[in-house]
């Protein structure tokens, strides 16, 4: 770092590269499109996060530069809005959806679909009868599932990502709530395959934040287990996690710090959102009993949604004030509501919510068979952990002196994701981090088998754990059976008595899904010669917390399967990517993930199953990308006529303006400047009347029309403006050029010029300087309202020939050379030496100004010492050079 530099540049540069140090590109590929994602998907809000070569790390801002977007969106007929632009749509909640991450992965009948109509009456849910989920429901043409328009939501977010990175982004870390299933899980790849992201990982949120912890603090991380709690209350639930800090060794690079995910506690419904929705309640009371008007405020949908956003900002507010005046502008039959509130009334309001706090804390802590004196910190996460009464509770509850709020409670989880993503993209190298993730729901085999029991023959039920509470992941698990026969199992979720009632309903159904092999009897006879050592099940819980059967074998070298089917009568709650086998399309029920799919159909095709069962799946599906690309495809075309609209307004506004400036009117005749105020009069009376309906392609060619009309008085214009600067810059080369022909540097006796060089040289400056003369003057003789003689494009090409001349004398001169042998001895050089050079022959008095000049010693081939001037060179090409920057 240059020493001139000031404290602040130097700390920023060492900031920048202790991140690069974390996170570092490889070598460039041939595709420039390297950057990587994250989204933090919230319930209310998500986050967007990039890593591209150059930035580590940033949030991504979205069109209105905030770090946060509200997962919403608007679908009106011809028109669809994002994020912010979607909430102001107040006029019309019913188009506006949101909070869509409840829905996901659920059945019709289940109780959070309840929950969701009592807090969202403006939306009309209907059952897919194909699926049994729902869809939101405006008319037969306008239908959409959850996991459409969550698809929506992250085409919307990399297209936020890909702005702010400047380039194409297709793989993402996404992350989702710990407490997500495996239907849940499932519906959010879905929903990112519609959108045409590549997930590299679904990352659990609470893991990101636990990694976006370590990572800036894996200086304090060491041998010695360190057990931080992180206490995230998001908008729509709240989670207590205990990870382990701590380095372990392993055999690839040695030493490396790991977290690790000890215990999980949450509750689903605990959150922000719920708070507001008390907020908002109480003021429609306190609205209905001013009695401004006759109607029931609950009943409009629309002043709900009114109410519901100032709820939201009420309790932001209150989160700083003891009290607030809180106010809607024309809410009911055009009367504004205004209302004082209190952090006690607000407090009152959720007094049953923040009894709850506490409930995750315990269960964490239950799971990792710890107690409260074995966590070190407690750490605050999530936008309503700033509740002044939450953090009062919590503080309460662990006993702690104080909570640690050193965590950006709202990008920790993006920031970690995206480090994530970095690790798992081939286009970057990070320093390691090591991830053991836990298994919140457990899961297990269960299957009926025959035995002998006192001479006859019975059923017995069996289960066998595959992978249990809290077992790390990614973690595979082969499962033999001993039967000889066809025969069917159940894949379950274990025990889930830690959960309460609640969950237990909202959860669903337990059976994830059931296997039917048949063939296996038939196989078993035709090789009862070889040894038999049963049948093999290979189950893998991959990086994304996702359940899969990567393959059913026969223990012997030959093939044993002729077909296989499953029962998938539990949609919301199916391990999609089991289905192989559907009698029709109606029978095909689940989410999937394509990924995984064709890996497991390439095994099984193997074993001589129709590819037809493929073309089943693609029937049931596939369709919905393609919806959704044609939406993107109307925005853009959409877009693409609003910028094409605006192009053409502002040209028109523009050029009426320009045509009364006396720069313009001293360029046109009197005729053409009435054509072109008539057309221009024509076009906005056309755009006045017809213009605002018109097709794009109408549009343009108004304005390329237009545009060509008044090229040659803009151009006349542009040149003129041009004149000045241009002609200076010009003639101060000349001068400078000029002064290095005739410098000590060219005139020495041991000059480093050929005569060639320095004729050329002195040619193009006497061709310069007499072109230059001849135009200017030629072009004060023309009218202003003729095209210019003198084009600012020949300027330039002239002083670039002027500049390359120059240019090639300066780097050779900048070349060290073997000075030539001289007759007397050398003398010592001397760094504080001068010289003397006279002063012009005009001036009567002789001057002597002495210059401090650097000596540079070179060797010629004999081997003797002789000297160049450098500090000349160095003179001549900071006033050149520097000039020409």
């Amino acid at each position: 770092i240059h020493k001139q530099q000031s404290c602040w540049q130097n700390t920023q540069v060492l900031f920048e590269l202790m991140l690069m140090s974390l996170l570092v590109p490889t070598i460039a590929q041939s595709d420039s499109s390297v950057a990587v994602m994250s989204v933090d998907l919230g319930s209310e809000w998500m986050k967007v996060a990039i890593v591209k070569p150059g930035v580590p790390m940033e949030i991504a801002l979205n069109k209105e530069s905030r770090r946060k977007t509200p997962i919403a969106v608007c679908l009106k007929e011809n028109e669809r809005l994002f994020g912010d632009s979607a909430l102001g749509s107040v006029k019309n909640p019913k188009f506006v959806y949101r909070h869509l991450q409840s829905l996901l992965g659920k059945k019709h009948d289940n109780p959070q679909v309840a929950v969701y109509q009592k807090r969202f009456p403006e939306h009309h849910l209907v059952t897919d009868e194909s699926r049994g989920t729902v869809l939101f429901s405006n008319s037969e043409e306008m239908q959409y599932s959850p996991e459409e328009l969550l698809g929506m939501v992250l085409n919307y977010s990399r297209g936020l990502a890909q702005d702010f990175a400047e380039q194409p982004i297709k793989d993402a870390v996404i992350t989702v709530p710990v407490f997500f299933n495996q239907a849940e899980r499932r519906a959010v790849l879905q929903a990112a395959q519609m959108a045409s992201v590549k997930v590299l990982q679904l990352i659990n949120d609470n893991t990101a934040v636990a990694l976006n912890y370590g990572v800036f603090r894996r200086k304090d991380i060491n041998s010695t287990a360190q057990n931080i709690m992180f206490y995230d209350m998001g908008s729509g639930s709240t989670t207590a996690t205990i990870v382990t800090y701590q380095t372990v060794k392993t055999e690839e690079s040695g030493s490396q710090p790991q977290l690790q995910i000890r215990g999980v506690g949450f509750d689903r419904s605990l959150g922000g959102f719920e708070m507001e929705l008390r907020l908002q309640d109480h003021l429609a009371k306190l609205f209905n009993e001013q009695k401004k008007t006759k109607k029931d405020v609950r009943e409009n949908h629309r002043a709900m949604a009114k109410l519901l956003k100032e709820a939201q900002r009420l309790k932001t507010v209150l989160s700083a004030n003891a009290e607030f005046m809180a106010q809607v502008e024309g809410l009911l039959d055009d009367m504004d509501f205004k209302a004082k509130v209190t952090r006690v009334e607000f407090e009152t309001l959720c007094a049953d919510l923040f009894e709850r706090v506490p409930g995750p804390v315990q269960d964490a802590l239950s799971s990792a068979e710890m107690s409260l004196d074995e966590i070190e910190q407690v750490i605050l996460v999530g936008g309503s952990t700033r509740v002044p009464k939450v953090q009062e509770v919590l503080l309460k509850a662990v006993g702690k002196e104080e909570l640690g709020k050193n965590l950006n409670a709202d990008e920790a989880a993006a920031m970690g994701a995206v480090y994530q993503a970095a690790a798992l993209s081939k286009a970057f190298k990070v320093q390691p981090f090591l991830v053991r993730e836990a298994t919140v729901f457990p899961i297990q085999v269960e299957f009926t088998s025959e035995m002998e029991e006192d001479g006859s023959r019975i059923l017995k039920h069996n289960k066998h754990i595959l992978f249990q509470r809290m077992a790390p992941y990614p973690q595979s698990k082969v499962f033999t059976f001993n039967h000889t026969d066809d025969f069917a199992f159940n894949i379950n979720y274990g025990d889930l008595s830690f959960l309460g009632q609640e969950d237990l309903s909202v959860f669903g159904s337990l059976n994830l899904t059931t296997v039917q092999l048949s063939g296996v009897g038939s196989s078993f006879q035709k090789h009862t010669d070889a040894e038999y050592k049963g049948i093999n099940a290979s189950f893998n819980m991959n990086e994304s917390g996702v359940l899969l059967l990567d393959r059913v074998t026969l223990n012997q070298s030959l093939p044993c399967l002729n077909s296989v089917s499953f029962d998938l009568s539990e949609l919301g709650n199916t391990i999609s990517n089991l289905v192989v086998t559907c009698q029709t399309p109606s029978d095909f029920r689940g989410f999937e993930s394509v990924g995984v799919m064709a890996k497991l159909f390439d095994r099984l095709i193997d074993r001589g199953l129709s590819p037809g069962y493929l073309q089943i799946r693609c029937n049931n599906v596939c369709f919905l990308p393609v919806r959704l690309q044609d939406l993107t495809d109307r925005d853009l075309k959409k877009q693409e006529r609003e910028k094409t609209l605006n192009s053409l307004e502002a040209f028109l506004f523009d050029t009426q303006d320009k045509m009364y400036q006396e720069e313009y009117q001293a360029v046109v005749l009197e005729e053409e400047k009435e054509t072109i105020l008539a057309k221009l009069s024509q076009v906005s009376t056309w755009m006045d009347e017809d213009g605002y309906s018109a097709s794009t392609k109408e549009l343009r060619e108004k304005l390329r029309y237009l545009r060509k009309l008044c090229r040659d008085m803009f151009f006349r214009v542009e040149e003129r403006r041009k004149w000045p600067g241009h002609l200076a810059t010009l003639e101060s080369m000349l001068n400078r050029s000029s002064f290095f022909l005739s410098s000590k540097l060219v005139s020495e006796d041991d000059r480093i010029f050929t005569d060639v060089e320095l004729k050329t040289l002195e040619k193009v400056i006497n061709e310069t300087s007499t072109w230059k003369n001849n135009t200017v003057a030629e072009q004060e003789k023309s009218s202003p309202t003729e095209q210019p003689v003198l084009l600012s494009k020949d300027i330039e090409s002239k002083w670039a020939l002027l500049d390359r001349e120059v240019n090639y004398l300066l780097n050779k001169a900048a070349k060290p050379k073997a000075a030539k042998p001289k007759t007397a001895k050398a003398a010592k050089p001397n760094n504080n030496s001068t010289t003397e050079r006279s002063s012009s022959k005009a001036n009567s008095s002789k001057m002597e100004e002495k210059v401090i000049l650097p000596k540079e010693e070179t060797k010629d081939e004999g081997g003797k010492v002789g000297k160049t001037n450098t500090f000349l060179l160095w003179n001549m090409c900071f006033i050149y050079r520097g000039h020409v920057q």
